[in-house]
C-alpha cells in the first residue's frame, strides 16, 4: 500500500484530470459533491472533542498556572508579529510584482460574492474589544454546537485550571479526558484512510466548475502569490527556524503528510489533529502542542495575511488606483485586526478582503473578478498557515526550555 501522502498526491492528479474531462457536467457535481461533503463533515466532527480534551489534559497536567499564562501571552505576541510581517512582505512582493498591471478587465469573468457581503458587515464592525467579549462563551453547548474555536479553548483552560486546582481529587478527570484524547486520535488516523478519496472529490469538484480557463487571465496573480508564499517560507521562516535552534526541514519532514493534505482541501481543519499528534512526535510537550496550535488556527493565519495583502494590491492596481504610503500603513492596520479570531466564518480570506476594501474605498467588486481562482490560492496559503502553526508549537517549546525534554 503506497503512503498516505502517495496516495493523497493521486487522489489530488486524479481528481485534476477528472474535473477537466467532465468541465461543467452537473452529473459529476451530483457524485463528488456528496462524497467531499460527508469527509469534510467527518473532520469538523473531530475537530472540538480533540482541542477540549487535550487541552484539558494539557493544562491540568502542568498545574504550573502562571507558567500556562506565560505561554498563551508569548504565543499571542508571537503570532501578532509574524502575521505583521506577512503582511508587510505581501506589501513588499505586491508593490515590486505589481500583479494588477496590465491585466484586461474585459477579459475577466467575475464571480459570485454576494454570500460574502453580509457577513463582511459584521466583521467591518469586528473590533479589538469585540473580539476579545467574544471569546468568553454564553453557553458552552452553543460554543460547542457551532464549533466556535476561541470560546471553546477559554472555556477549556478554565476547566483545566479547575481540574488542576482539585489536586488528587481532580485525576481521575484528567484520566478521562486522556483517554478520549487518546480515543480521538484513534478516530482521526482512521479518518485519514479515507483522506485520499475526499481530496479526489474535493479537486475534482472545483476544476469542472471553475475550469483551466479561468486560469489563464489571472495567471500572473497566481504565480506571484505562490512566488511569495514560497520565498516567505523559506525567507522568514527558515529565520524563525534558525533563531529557535532547529531545521525548519526537520519540521517539514515530519508535517508532509499533513501539508499536502492541508493543500489539497484548503482546509486547516483537516489537519488540526494530526499536526498536534505530529508536534508531539518531535519533542514538543502535549501541554504546549493543545494551547499553540489551536489557538493558532484563529490567530496565526501567516498564509492567508500575506495574500490578502497581495490581493488588495492587485484590485487597487486592476483598477488603477494608487495606494500611498499612508493608505497602505492603514491597510496593515486593518489586516492586522480584522483577520483575527474569524478562522470558523465561511470565505474568512474573502470576507476579510471586502471589509479591507470598503476601508480603503476600493471597489469591492474587484473581488468578484478572482473568485474563480481563489479555491487554487487558497490552497497555498492554508499550507503555509498549517507550516506556521507548525514552527509556532517548536518556537513556544524552545522558549519554555522544553522542545525534546518529555
Amino acid at each position: 500500500m503506497p503512503h498516505l501522502a502517495v496516495q493523497i498526491l493521486i487522489g489530488l492528479v486524479l481528481g485534476i484530470l477528472v474535473g477537466v474531462v467532465f468541465y461543467g457536467n452537473p452529473a459529476l457535481t451530483a457524485v463528488l459533491k456528496p462524497i467531499a461533503d460527508i469527509f469534510i463533515r467527518l473532520i469538523k466532527m473531530i475537530v472540538v472533542p480533540i482541542v477540549f480534551s487535550t487541552l484539558v489534559v494539557g493544562i491540568a497536567g502542568v498545574g504550573d498556572m502562571k507558567r500556562v499564562g506565560r505561554l498563551g501571552l508569548k504565543t499571542l505576541i508571537y503570532f501578532e508579529i509574524v502575521t505583521t510581517i506577512a503582511i508587510l512582505f505581501g506589501l513588499l512582493v505586491g508593490n515590486l510584482a505589481q500583479p494588477g498591471s496590465g491585466v484586461d478587465l474585459g477579459a475577466l469573468a467575475k464571480g459570485d460574492i454576494t454570500k460574502y457581503v453580509a457577513t463582511e458587515h459584521t466583521v467591518r464592525g469586528h473590533s479589538f474589544t469585540d473580539l476579545v467579549v467574544n471569546v468568553v462563551p454564553t453557553n458552552v453547548v452553543d460554543a460547542f454546537a457551532k464549533g466556535d474555536m476561541l470560546a471553546v479553548i477559554f472555556f477549556a483552560v478554565f476547566f483545566g485550571i479547575g481540574v488542576a486546582a482539585l489536586g488528587e481529587r481532580g485525576a481521575p478527570v484528567t484520566r478521562f479526558f486522556r483517554v478520549v484524547a487518546d480515543t480521538m486520535f484513534w478516530v482521526t488516523n482512521r479518518i485519514m484512510q479515507v483522506a485520499p478519496v475526499g481530496v479526489f472529490a474535493l479537486i475534482g469538484l472545483t476544476v469542472s466548475k471553475f475550469g483551466v480557463a479561468s486560469l489563464l487571465p489571472l495567471g500572473k496573480l497566481v504565480i506571484v502569490v505562490y512566488i511569495a508564499m514560497a520565498l516567505f517560507v523559506a525567507i522568514v521562516f527558515t529565520g524563525i527556524a534558525a533563531l529557535a535552534k532547529v531545521n525548519l526541514l526537520f519540521i517539514l519532514r515530519a508535517v508532509k503528510e499533513e501539508l499536502l493534505l492541508a493543500y489539497s482541501t484548503a482546509s486547516s481543519e483537516t489537519v488540526l489533529a494530526r499536526i498536534m499528534e505530529k508536534m508531539e512526535a518531535i519533542g514538543c510537550p502535549q501541554w504546549i502542542t493543545s494551547i499553540v496550535i489551536p489557538t493558532g488556527y484563529s490567530f496565526n493565519l501567516d498564509g492567508s495575511t500575506l495574500y490578502q495583502s497581495i490581493a488588495v494590491l492587485f484590485i487597487a492596481q486592476l483598477y488603477g488606483v494608487h495606494l500611498g504610503f499612508a493608505q497602505q500603513v492603514a491597510m496593515v492596520f486593518t489586516l492586522a485586526l480584522t483577520s483575527k479570531g474569524i478562522a470558523g466564518v465561511p470565505g474568512a480570506s474573502f470576507v476579510v478582503l471586502l471589509a479591507t476594501l470598503g476601508t480603503l474605498g476600493l471597489p469591492i467588486e474587484g473581488l468578484a473578478f478572482i473568485a474563480g481562482v481563489d479555491r487554487i490560492l487558497d490552497m497555498a496559503r492554508t499550507a503555509v498557515n498549517v507550516c506556521g502553526n507548525s514552527l509556532a508549537a517548536v518556537v513556544m517549546s524552545r522558549s519554555e526550555g522544553v522542545f525534546g525534554t518529555e
